[in-house]
């Protein structure tokens, strides 16, 4: 098979869950197995394919031939399809830096499963001193009538999250610079106090950039003002009063859901302690 540089087709959009599973798979590998494979589900678009879940494909591979748990594969997809009907098989993955004459053969099957297939590559090992990832797409190269073979060609990848995604990814940020370090998940009210003094830090810029302009101190930038205006269009118009009314309204409310959902687990646990006795 042959690389080639040029990138085309649609953009790969990977979610946190689909590194996540490929990596714990690969921790999880049989002894002996230099690599693992898997189906790649998602959705697809004219312009992009969304991968959002994966799962791992039982294979043995030698230097002569590899062989695919092609039963296992179906029948996992089957679950998944009664879980989530949205996602179809959008590809598959294999961790490993290149792709390999085996990497063909199953390109093959998974041809047969989904239209114009994306191969991805996770370079869980670090062989260039972190973790590529790179998604591919394959077309048949060769003279008509002759001898026929596969390029692989790179496609642009983007990541992408659901905003409950966006807890687990900030949680593993905290722990880069310090890996022997533990952090928990923090409250629901340390989230919202975070992502309050984010926008407080983001509105800041944005009134300091306004001042450099008017004052002459910076150039004005259209593009920049056309995004302020969207920006202040979008903010609904109402008073400070009937906001503060609002707010308050809500959180009696999830006060009174909490309330209730605690005294319920209560009661519950008082029942379990009478039915023992």
């Amino acid at each position: 098979p042959m690389q080639q540089m040029s990138v085309y087709g649609p953009v790969v959009k990977i979610h946190p869950v689909v590194l996540a599973s490929i990596g714990d798979s690969y921790e999880r590998r049989n002894e002996g197995a230099s690599r693992v494979i898997g189906t790649l589900l998602g959705t697809i678009d004219k312009h992009s394919v969304e991968v959002t879940n994966c799962f791992s494909v039982p294979h043995n591979e030698s230097e002569d031939e590899v062989a695919v748990d092609m039963e296992f594969a179906k029948n996992m997809y089957d679950l998944h399809k009664r879980v989530s009907p949205s996602e179809v098989i959008v590809g598959w993955y294999a961790t490993g830096f290149e792709i390999t004459e085996h990497s063909v053969l199953i390109h093959e099957y998974y041809s047969r499963e989904a239209t114009n297939p994306i191969h991805l590559t996770m370079d869980t090992a670090l062989q260039s001193g972190k973790m590529n990832i790179r998604a591919y797409v394959s077309a048949q190269m060769g003279v008509p009538g002759k001898t026929v073979g596969v390029m692989f060609t790179p496609l642009s990848v983007k990541y992408k999250y659901y905003d409950t995604e966006r807890i687990g990814v900030d949680l593993l940020q905290r722990t880069r610079d310090a890996p022997n370090t533990t952090n928990g998940l923090t409250s629901d009210l340390c989230q919202v106090g975070g992502a309050a003094g984010r926008v407080q830090d983001m509105l800041a810029t944005v009134l300091t950039y306004i001042e450099d302009v008017l004052s002459g101190k910076q150039m004005a930038d259209n593009s920049v003002g056309r995004y302020l205006m969207d920006l202040v269009n979008k903010v609904p118009k109402i008073t400070a009063e009937d906001f503060e009314t609002m707010l308050n309204s809500n959180i009696n409310d999830l006060l009174m859901v909490t309330y209730l959902s605690n005294l319920t687990q209560a009661q519950i646990a008082l029942n379990e302690k009478i039915v023992v006795l």
